[in-house]
């Protein structure tokens, strides 16, 4: 079974993203299954966390319509290749949880070519070697069976609250705008976390 989002839609994924790579096409797959198991963007109030920062949230970004800047894309930097989905009006939600023998191509050969292409010491043919075995795997993630591609739990807590507009206050060393909650107390005054960082000793 392969990927059931038209090529067209993919082709401007990969615009949106900058680059076809198997990071991509986890993010490809991982839209697929939320829209598959909830329902489409149009239809339902979709939300997604991600517990990475790589290349695949590009690509939820542009399928599902969830962002940061709306504030229905949370990432939450566990650095793990995770991606939960919820429809805020239901409450249905689902983690989906790369399986590791469909990630598995930075083991072994690609792995040591990828340390030679680093380090610059590979040679044209392992380039080359890289470059078929990374191409490989994108089609292999693009193929498998989603079921074979995440392993699926399903979620009962609910989605994460929506985003709240809170009030701005001024940090008292630089004198910058700060939402309210990202502020620090040091000395009696009210700080940004950079200026809080140069005063308090600890972090």
């Amino acid at each position: 079974m392969s990927c059931s989002i038209s090529s067209e839609l993919i082709e401007k994924t990969i615009a949106f993203h900058g680059h076809s790579c198997p990071g991509l096409s986890i993010g490809i797959r991982a839209a697929e299954l939320a829209i598959r198991e909830l329902g489409h963007p149009d239809d339902i109030e979709m939300v997604a966390v991600s517990e990475t920062d790589m290349c695949g949230v590009d690509a939820i970004q542009f399928l599902t319509g969830c962002t940061y800047g709306k504030g229905n894309f949370m990432h939450r930097d566990f650095g793990k290749m995770a991606f939960s989905f919820y429809d805020r009006k239901t409450g249905a939600g689902l983690r989906a949880l790369l399986r590791t023998e469909a990630y598995d191509y930075m083991d072994g050969e690609r792995g040591a070519l990828v340390t030679k292409i680093t380090n610059g010491t590979a040679t044209k043919a392992e380039r080359e070697r890289a470059d078929q075995i990374w191409e490989n795997h994108k089609k292999q993630l693009m193929q498998l069976a989603l079921d074979d591609v995440f392993t699926i739990q399903r979620l009962t807590d609910g989605p994460p609250r929506s985003a709240a507009i809170l009030e701005s206050l001024v940090c008292d060393m630089c004198g910058e705008t700060v939402m309210e909650s990202r502020t620090r107390r040091f000395g009696g005054k009210t700080t940004c976390i950079p200026c809080f960082a140069k005063v308090e000793q600890k972090i």
